[in-house]
């Protein structure tokens, strides 16, 4: 279990987290969902260490991550995390990429980390893609080679960070496929998106963050559905209208007047 309590993060003079509790039980998928800013990608990165905290403590597994005495890299193998920018080593293959941490960092044998690395390609369905480099991949692929990096380590919980959020539309739904495979494995995953119907239809529960709050949190059917707070309703209405948007379906009906207004 991930055990959030009470935490608070500034940078300088700008409140990031403003006391924000909440724990991730084994095996669910919780989804942050947010405005920008509003919290969201630090607290996933202070749930992994990368960053320090003001206040409270997060605790992974009955370990304290911001304790001076934990071993912040013997944990971080617990906590795979996987970051918008796919960030592969664009000289190494997509095999070389993800064997590289079990070979550095877990010490595994060149043999053990390429056996590895193909499983857990295979895994994400990349594994006719062993041998192409980072370039001579779609985006898409180039996530799904991300989080098959992240999972080389065999972590027990997995943090995507708006890992859709760059990618073209067609290409979107072949990662969401690979986390929802995850989550059908029992993984445990906190994953940041702003993708509504993502979080409807695979969330086992979702946190609305507001100014470095949790201000609504519940299974998709309450949150979603049926916001209880103006903040949470703004923001799921603004976020419903994107994609009709971007198919025009929105665009102003030129023979209508904008003086009816």
């Amino acid at each position: 279990m991930i055990e959030i309590r009470d935490v608070h993060k500034a940078f300088g003079s700008l409140t990031v987290l403003n006391g924000i509790s909440l724990n991730v039980n084994r095996g669910e998928l919780l989804c942050l969902i947010g405005a920008s800013g509003s919290g969201k990608s630090t607290l996933l990165q202070c749930i992994n260490g990368l960053e320090p905290i003001q206040g409270g403590e997060i605790v992974v597994d009955g370990v304290r991550v911001h304790d001076p005495k934990t071993n912040i890299n013997t944990l971080r193998r617990k906590l795979g995390i996987v970051f918008q920018q796919y960030n592969a080593f664009p000289h190494l293959t997509a095999l070389e990429n993800v064997a590289l941490a079990p070979r550095v960092v877990a010490k595994r044998s060149s043999r053990e980390a390429k056996a590895l690395a193909q499983k857990h390609l295979e895994h994400v369905g990349l594994g006719d893609k062993a041998d192409s480099l980072p370039s001579r991949m779609s985006g898409g692929q180039q996530q799904r080679l991300a989080i098959a990096r992240a999972l080389a380590m065999e972590p027990s919980y997995m943090l995507f960070d708006e890992v859709t959020s760059a990618l073209d539309p067609e290409l979107v739904g072949e990662v969401l496929e690979t986390m929802r495979l995850l989550k059908s494995e029992g993984m445990t995953m906190v994953a940041v998106t702003h993708d509504i119907s993502f979080v409807r239809d695979s969330a086992d529960r979702v946190a609305f963050l507001h100014k470095g709050e949790v201000c609504e949190i519940g299974p998709p059917a309450e949150v979603i559905d049926n916001p209880q707070l103006e903040q949470t309703q703004k923001f799921l209405r603004r976020e419903m209208r994107k994609p009709a948007e971007k198919s025009g379906a929105l665009s102003p009906d030129p023979n209508h007047s904008s003086a009816a207004h």
